[in-house]
């Protein structure tokens, strides 16, 4: 539930006075870091540089500016993403445009990235397979690294693919990855990819769903549910993965996938109990938790 937002006075005149009460309205808001993220939003909300709101602190503010800033300290105040209100998310050292409507990128996903591109490297002219693509950050960062890859990028949900090829396109890759709209790996099957896929990666759902009202406003009132939602153990998305991605991917390819908090274990031994599947290894990311999990497909199945 949004919380009301803190009022702001009006005899706010300088840039330095209006940070301040932002800073304020936004920690007792409950927001981290409030005072570098109302420092952002004056930078956002002015078209100014973090220099020049440190040397013109006493510069004064335009009535306009001011409730232009107002309306996005307000927007935090009520917990809304700062990426939503800035519109953008760094990830694997590129800006991605984000909007509502799509999952924000996180750090953790890296470690995703790095493995594919680990495994990627090991094959000719790779296909990669990105299920449940959202933003596209995955897609375009694995097309940015592997300049010899193709890439087909699927997702149920239409403004996430229109958000992913704005960031292919930004990032130049617009050529190398193909945006599919549809269930999971049912998109794959349309284009003809059975047996042809190098690796199949994909950062799916995995929040049980009786956890879902427990997450922090930034992400339970805000982010799409169908991109948090993992079914009754968080495991749904897993089960399907595993199930069908033999179809796709060829002999000697990789299943490389994020899973969550204590999840990796029971999604190893799904695996175990299909056939196909050869080595599988897990990857723990900087807070030691095994994040993400890579299977490889035998060479003769």
């Amino acid at each position: 539930m949004a919380r009301p937002a803190r009022q702001v006075t009006a005899t706010i005149t300088t840039l330095n006075a209006l940070l301040r009460e932002g800073a304020a309205m936004l920690a007792a808001s409950g927001a981290e870091n409030a005072a570098r993220e109302a420092a952002w939003l004056l930078e956002a909300g002015l078209g100014r540089t973090p220099l020049e709101l440190c040397l013109n602190g006493r510069m004064p503010v335009a009535p306009e500016e001011r409730a232009r800033v107002l309306d996005l300290l307000s927007r935090r105040a009520n917990r809304e993403p700062l990426q939503y209100i800035l519109g953008t998310q760094e990830f694997c050292g590129l800006e991605f445009l984000v909007e509502a409507g799509v999952l924000i990128p996180r750090p953790e996903t890296e470690l995703l990235v790095g493995e594919v591109v680990r495994c990627a490297r090991r094959l000719p002219g790779p296909i990669i397979a990105d299920i449940g693509t959202g933003s596209g950050c995955i897609a375009v960062a694995l097309a940015k690294a592997l300049p010899t890859a193709r890439l087909f990028a699927t997702d149920c949900s239409s403004p996430a693919l229109r958000v992913g090829l704005q960031n292919a396109e930004r990032h130049g890759v617009q050529d190398r990855v193909r945006f599919l709209r549809g269930d999971l790996l049912e998109p794959l099957g349309r284009v003809g990819l059975e047996g042809q896929v190098s690796v199949l990666v994909s950062n799916p759902p995995y929040i049980p769903d009786g956890q879902l009202e427990l997450l922090q406003p930034e992400v339970g009132d805000y982010e799409p549910r169908v991109a948090l939602s993992g079914g009754p153990d968080g495991l749904a998305m897993y089960r399907r993965l595993l199930q069908d991605a033999a179809l796709f991917v060829k002999p000697g390819g990789f299943l490389v996938m994020e899973v969550g908090q204590g999840q990796a274990q029971p999604v190893c031994q799904m695996a175990s109990k299909l056939d196909g599947y050869g080595g599988i290894r897990t990857l723990e990311d900087n807070a030691g938790i095994e994040r993400v999990v890579c299977l490889e497909f035998l060479a003769e199945r």
